[in-house]
């Protein structure tokens, strides 16, 4: 019962997500608003809306272990193992302008999130400036983007393009947006509940499962956009899609999060996970800037990489 009920939530967070995305895609086009703005936001923060739900259910229920995990399980999940299988299926290139800049504020982000988190508790004042920091990103994204044409424009166009096509009358748009709201809200207190249990059932602590189940499952959103990419051979833009959805998980989430409730830290994430998404955000950088692109043979070595962090999740547990 207590799997039923997990997989029951993470089938409304999906569910949810793409709802919602309908819905704010359609708005966004009635209100003329441009792909490049879309691109930039409506992407990032749609694929993390299942962790940003479940993160802030998580605290709200008093299990930080699930709702820091997650953010730092998801980051870890999307440079390891979501970009390990865009890499297999088809190399991911690089366009150099618009990597200099997202490689470089995905690593501070990294950097500023581990920092915060170290202090053993992300709070109000530290989730507030967080987004802060988010809605700077994006401003200052938008405006040195807007009306350039740059490479960066085009990856941030092209992810607008894998968005779902939206329905042309508002009614109905603003109805897919209040049910998918609906979706996630339910979905995300039904996989919470589970995973606690879960936890409990097999002995093992909240955060491991909040490492490793579910960041894997509310990170489906990112795996899904990723693939179509690579099969549409917009790998630039799967990439992208990464980079985006970690620099949100991050400022967005954890900022969310700690601005509502503040969310104690759990030693063990301070003590091994933050800095294996720090090590992993590293390869990223390193692997991406010596040659432009993430070939099958790096593909497999981040898959790799990972089977090795959960194997050392699971060692200690």
């Amino acid at each position: 019962m207590t799997l039923a009920l997990g997989v029951l939530g993470f089938l409304l967070m999906l569910l949810g997500g793409d709802l919602v995305v309908r819905g704010a895609v359609a708005i966004a086009h009635r209100l003329n608003v441009s792909p490049l703005l879309i691109g930039l936001t409506l992407v990032g923060f749609g694929t993390s809306l299942p962790e940003l739900m479940t993160s802030l259910q998580a605290a709200l229920a008093g299990a930080p272990g699930i709702s820091v995990g997650n953010v730092v399980g998801s980051n870890i999940c999307n440079i390891l193992l979501i970009l390990g299988i865009a890499a297999l299926l088809r190399p991911v290139t690089a366009t150099p302008a618009a990597f200099r800049r997202d490689g470089a504020v995905v690593l501070a982000v990294t950097v500023i999130g581990i920092a915060l988190m170290l202090l053993g508790e992300v709070g109000r004042l530290a989730g507030g400036a967080m987004l802060v920091g988010l809605a700077a990103y994006v401003y200052f994204t938008y405006r040195a983007e807007a009306g350039a044409h740059s490479p960066a424009a085009a990856v941030l166009e092209g992810e607008a393009e894998l968005l779902p096509q939206p329905p042309g009358r508002l009614a109905v748009a603003l109805g897919l947006l209040a049910a998918g709201l609906v979706a996630l809200v339910f979905g995300s207190g039904l996989l919470v509940d589970a995973a606690v249990e879960l936890a409990r059932l097999v002995g093992v602590s909240e955060t491991v499962i909040g490492l490793t189940v579910v960041a894997i499952g509310t990170s489906l959103p990112e795996l899904v956009t990723s693939i179509v990419a690579a099969v549409r051979r917009q790998s630039d833009v799967a990439l992208g899609n990464i980079l985006g959805s970690n620099v949100f998980n991050i400022l967005g989430i954890l900022g969310a999060t700690g601005a509502v409730v503040p969310v104690p830290v759990p030693p063990q994430i301070l003590a091994m996970d933050a800095w294996v998404m720090l090590a992993a955000t590293v390869a990223l950088v390193v692997v991406v800037r010596t040659g432009w692109r993430v070939s099958r043979m790096e593909g497999a070595g981040l898959l790799t990489g990972y089977a090795g962090y959960l194997a050392l999740v699971a060692a200690a547990t």
